[in-house]
């Protein structure tokens, strides 16, 4: 007689547990991420550990070692000659700055072209953009001009209204014999797929999507995800921000009311630098052999005179070149450090930093959106706004609809805007693209920007925090606990 053997409530909890304990043993031992991620993990398997073994295998894959954007010799010479040339001159003080603001930060600069690979460009002309229907309107106006190509990429095009408007776009463009790609998200594309792109495709275009998931609702590259929003136009326009393509995005969306972002329309050479990570990314999603020297063609001088360097960073790397950016601005800043993000749930050395800088007198302020898009990063981010104005920071609430802008200015000499929020996902898990930007009239810009907005928030000040209820604090401990994960 065949006997069935069928396993009991507290043999499955062995199990489960057993598999738990080497998954841990394997997070602490051989993954060596970060302490506040590693505690995050363990406390997931222990209190949910079936959904933590799932969500261990779906987002904790370290991809760090993976060689994922490669150059071939001769591109590591036309990309990487122009470079060591130029960090030579910055060591021998034969460069020439184009500004006292470039000067000044030499040693900014200095620290992204040795360590985040990035050339510095002279020549720039930016246009900050804050409203949805300007940016739409601006860069639809730029690719009905454009002459031979367009290379779009975006970590989330909506398949509404406005995102239908770009795809026609770019299907006419196609039509008119242009090349035309399209790079998106896999995951913050996912209302597009090969069939609402095939009329793209049937005229002309190209598309593909980045890190697609092999099963619909599995895949060991969900937690990495590309968050860089780029747009070049012709080699000569590029698109750069906080910006992704939607209705909600131009405060078409109740629920969100009013959008305020933040992004720069750039001509200069500093498009050729955005046009190489477009390249890179591309070349990774859709296998196609693209050469990265179309980039680097010489041309005349741009058409303006701010100082720009295109910084990215991405989980396939360990060096976090955007967050070593944020970090040598905060601790090189004298006078005042402004800056905007939906989402602050900073590691130690961000947080750190802000506290010293701010315990130093220097006017630190931080601006975050009053409703919150994902619960648990909004609570982190107000556990992690009050540690701030403990140490003599200032933190304002934009009540303005959702703030989603990623910037931030110092001392009206220096800013950084992009894609990259000030949180850990943003340093070690996205794909990110930054641009810095060297020249005091436009900083004062941004800063003129803030200022504005303040007049739109409230001030959370130490005694309304301190008077929030048990609930909120509840809530914020919960999320504290989880913010090496978000």
């Amino acid at each position: 007689m065949v006997e069935f053997w069928f396993p009991t409530f507290s043999g499955v909890l062995n199990v489960l547990f057993v598999i738990n304990f080497m998954i841990a043993l394997t997070i602490i031992f051989l993954e060596r991420k970060d302490p506040s991620a590693t505690l995050a993990w363990i406390m997931i398997l222990f209190l949910v550990p079936a959904v933590g073994i799932l969500f261990y295998f779906m987002f904790s894959q370290n991809i760090s070692r993976q060689r994922i954007f490669r150059l071939s010799r001769y591109e590591e010479l036309v990309v990487n000659n122009p470079l060591r040339e130029q960090i030579a001159q910055v060591q021998n003080d034969r460069f020439r700055y184009v500004n006292l603001e470039a000067r000044k930060w030499h040693s900014m600069i200095h620290m992204n072209q040795t360590y985040a690979g990035s050339i510095l460009t002279q020549d720039n002309r930016i246009s900050i953009i804050t409203d949805g229907v300007h940016m739409l309107d601006s860069l639809l106006q730029d690719i009905a001009d454009a002459k031979s190509a367009i290379n779009v990429e975006y970590y989330i095009i909506k398949n509404d209204e406005t995102g239908r408007a770009l795809l026609a776009a770019l299907v006419q463009k196609a039509r008119e014999g242009l090349e035309v790609r399209l790079l998106i998200d896999a995951i913050g594309g996912r209302q597009f797929n090969e069939s609402h792109l095939a009329e793209l495709r049937a005229a002309g275009g190209r598309f593909s999507f980045f890190f697609p998931p092999k099963y619909k609702v599995f895949s060991r590259k969900w937690n990495y995800r590309n968050h860089r929003k780029l747009v070049v136009i012709d080699g000569k326009i590029g698109y750069l921000g906080g910006f992704n393509i939607g209705n909600e995005y131009l405060g078409k969306v109740k629920k969100f009311g009013y959008w305020r972002d933040t992004h720069l329309r750039i001509a200069g050479s500093a498009v050729h630098d955005m046009n190489a990570r477009f390249i890179l990314d591309w070349r990774f999603a859709s296998k196609e052999n693209l050469l990265i020297d179309r980039a680097y063609h010489d041309e005349a001088a741009g058409p303006g005179g701010t100082a720009i360097q295109i910084v990215t960073s991405g989980p396939d790397s360990s060096r976090e070149e955007v967050k070593h950016g944020y970090l040598k601005m905060i601790s090189s800043a004298k006078k005042n450090i402004y800056i905007q993000t939906p989402y602050f749930v900073p590691d130690a050395s961000i947080l750190d930093s802000l506290k010293t800088a701010a315990l130093s007198g220097v006017d630190v302020r931080i601006m975050i959106p009053r409703m919150p898009d994902h619960m648990f990063v909004y609570w982190a981010t107000y556990f992690y706004a009050g540690a701030l104005i403990n140490a003599g920071a200032r933190v304002y609430i934009y009540d303005n609809g959702f703030l989603h802008a990623k910037t931030m200015a110092v001392d009206g000499e220096i800013a950084s805007v992009g894609s990259a929020n000030f949180d850990i996902r943003s340093f070690r898990l996205n794909f990110e693209g930054n641009a810095f930007i060297y020249d005091a009239a436009e900083v004062y810009k941004i800063e003129t920007i803030f200022e504005t907005d303040i007049a739109q928030s409230h001030e959370l000040t130490k005694a309304l925090y301190r008077g929030r209820s048990l609930k909120i604090k509840f809530k914020e401990g919960v999320s504290r606990l989880l913010s090496g994960l978000l």
